[in-house]
């Protein structure tokens, strides 16, 4: 590949192909690193540069221009990880023969406490799940294993429906990376699955007698990747919200996950549990969760303690 005469285009896709094949990156993260090279090599474009001729300084006014435009600290960190990625991967494939972008150091993320629930709500999201219109009994299902399990939005809707065969007690999830972990299934969860796929089997029994093939997933449905989307969930998620009186703004399916490791660690599980059942590569990264008991302890003492009012 001569680097210089190759579009920028080419460099991505190059660089996307390998990382799927070499480290199995997720589709989501290939998208991410797709949409921030992209900008980059749009900003490239406008100077009449290209990646094979950019130098640190040329990066450096690119993140100031991110930082101008009033893009979050996590959104220009990110960013920079993808421009690193790249032209690490540019050196050692010899398109460079320097890396322009190793001693740039990123703004560092803003380290916000995630956004949690209280049990009560999450009750009242379950609750409106079950009560849904239509599809109550998959929506039952879904919440409860997401609520169970603390799972990814992308584990859960893409679950294969072999995961769930024979009234599992742990789960078998395909995280990050590729990497599988076992969570375990409370009984509201089994309950709801084993309901959930006697209706699910009965109609996709119905639909292979019209010849359509059986689906391999969970939860099924008529998008590109055979199953209900991220985008469908995330949509439900704030359905289930409005109809149970728990305000819309404050529900993600992320949040639920959050939910579910505060909840467990009040409860008294240890964080090496709590980092298994997440799947985080690392624990300092579930020990967030201390600091999201911490705050909310802070805040029932000023709100009940005899000396905290005025």
């Amino acid at each position: 590949m001569s680097a210089a005469n190759n579009p920028m285009a080419r460099w991505v896709q190059v660089f996307l192909e390998a990382q799927a094949a070499e480290l199995d990156a997720a589709t989501n993260t290939q998208l991410a690193y797709a949409r921030d090279l992209q900008n980059f090599a749009d900003w490239l474009t406008d100077k009449a540069l290209h990646y094979a001729t950019a130098n640190r300084d040329h990066i450096e006014s690119y993140l100031i221009a991110c930082e101008a435009e009033g893009l979050a600290k996590s959104t220009r960190a990110r960013r920079l990880s993808a421009i690193k990625q790249l032209f690490r991967f540019a050196f050692e494939e010899g398109w460079r023969d320097d890396n322009p972008a190793i001693q740039i150091k990123g703004p560092g993320r803003a380290k916000r406490l995630p956004k949690t629930l209280e049990i009560a709500e999450v009750d009242q999201l379950l609750a409106a799940a079950r009560n849904s219109k239509r599809d109550a009994l998959r929506n039952t299902c879904l919440m409860e294993l997401l609520y169970a399990t603390g799972m990814r939005v992308t584990e859960l809707v893409s679950l294969p429906v072999s995961a769930a065969r024979g009234d599992p007690r742990m789960l078998l999830v395909r995280g990050k990376g590729g990497k599988e972990r076992l969570v375990p299934l409370s009984p509201p969860a089994r309950a709801a699955l084993a309901t959930y796929l006697t209706e699910r089997d009965a109609a996709e029994d119905a639909a292979r007698q019209k010849g359509k093939p059986a689906s391999k997933f969970l939860f099924p449905s008529r998008a590109a990747a055979g199953h209900l989307t991220r985008q469908r969930f995330f949509l439900l998620i704030k359905e289930f919200a409005a109809a149970g009186g728990v305000s819309p703004d404050k529900v993600t399916p992320h949040t639920l996950r959050h939910a579910f490791a505060t909840h467990l660690l009040a409860g008294g599980a240890d964080l090496r549990s709590i980092q298994t059942m997440l799947g985080h590569a690392d624990v300092a990264t579930t020990e967030i969760y201390t600091h999201v008991l911490d705050a909310r302890l802070k805040e029932l003492v000023l709100e009940h303690h005899p000396l905290a009012k005025p």
